[in-house]
């Protein structure tokens, strides 16, 4: 009896195994399913924290970076970039709440009137540029009351949620350079202990990335702003600086972002006629081409080693399912991924590391 058993429970193993790989990869399928069920169900909502994340990422460096100049201790120099930003903010503020209005108001009445234009040429050659409905001014809201609340109403609710999500992207960005190290810890105890070493230094590359892509935009965003707006003001554009500050942000999306602002740009320059909107188009192109090709990759350095055309199609599908903070957060996302698949799944799971 003993000699039987002993002999059937290699059998018996070798059957457990074999029962026990498509178990193991039905489980594996089933996570990942309800990962990204989970992921595409909460996704504006998880958008939201991983924008909060980013804004502590910059908090955190300039804290990090003022550590080389200020010797204080690390609560001090955050409550001083935490000053220094609420000032900036407040500035920006009162500028915004004394200039802005009226340069807004020129702009997209200047616009609006070249949008009109560029609608009746294109409709000589049977191109609807605004779909069936067309375009929708204040007579058609004032005729239709109910239209006219319905469309303020909508404004109000989109402006209020807008504040919110800024409110709560601030908030989380304070709370998490508050103290990184901690909730670094705190997500730690999640893992397995033999695990914890590895996903820390896989965590610590991912905000050395992070830090480097973000600082590395921001830098980019301003030297466009800048140069476009100081170079459309020499040419006579009206709203230079709107202008430019637009093409700046517009800057933080890759690829896709310098594409995008040339729009607005050309609108406002094509009253001035032929001659000086070529010439526009000519100096916001050539500003563009030395950011990307020259400062671009000084500023950068491999810090974030991800391939053209994976950022690319990831803001195209990104901005497709989520909208602008789709393609605003794409390319972070991505360089983070990237990190998580080659540390956690090449070298770890592959046993690649070459």
């Amino acid at each position: 009896m003993t000699t039987g058993k002993q002999q059937n429970e290699p059998g018996g193993s070798v059957r457990r195994s074999v029962l026990g790989v498509p178990l193991a990869l039905a489980l594996t399928v089933l996570a990942v399913v309800c990962a990204l069920a989970f992921s595409w169900y909460f996704a504006a909502s998880l958008l939201l924290l991983f924008a909060g994340v980013l804004f502590g990422v910059l908090l955190d460096a300039c804290t990090r970076g003022l550590a080389r100049t200020v010797p204080l201790p690390r609560p001090w120099r955050f409550g001083l970039v935490v000053l220094v930003f609420g000032c900036l903010a407040a500035l920006a503020i009162a500028w915004g709440v004394d200039r802005a209005p009226a340069q807004v108001r020129n702009l997209v009445r200047v616009m609006d009137t070249q949008l009109g234009v560029l609608e009746s040429h294109l409709a000589a050659f049977d191109i609807d540029l605004f779909g069936p409905g067309g375009r929708q001014d204040l007579s058609h809201l004032i005729a239709d009351p109910g239209r006219l609340f319905g469309h303020v109403h909508h404004a109000v609710s989109g402006a209020y949620a807008a504040l919110i999500n800024v409110i709560v992207i601030l908030c989380l960005g304070l709370f998490f350079a508050g103290n990184p190290a901690g909730y670094r810890e705190g997500l730690l105890k999640l893992v397995p202990p033999g695990a914890r070493p590895r996903f820390r230094s896989v965590l610590d590359e991912m905000c050395r990335v992070l830090r480097g892509w973000l600082l590395g935009q921001l830098v980019r965003s301003a030297v466009v702003a800048v140069m476009l707006a100081v170079a459309l003001h020499l040419l006579g554009v009206p709203g230079a600086g709107l202008l430019g500050l637009q093409a700046g942000i517009a800057n933080f999306i890759p690829y896709l972002g310098p594409l995008i602002a040339a729009f607005p740009v050309a609108l406002v320059a094509m009253p001035l006629g032929l001659p000086l909107l070529a010439w526009v188009m000519i100096v916001y192109f050539t500003i563009q081409t030395i950011e990307g090709f020259v400062i671009a990759p000084l500023i950068h350095k491999g810090a974030v080693d991800v391939a053209p055309a994976w950022t690319l199609f990831a803001i195209v599908v990104f901005g497709a399912m989520f909208g602008a903070i789709g393609m605003a957060l794409a390319a972070p996302l991505v360089a983070v991924g990237r990190i998580a698949v080659l540390r956690f799944y090449v070298e770890d799971g592959l046993q690649d590391r070459a």
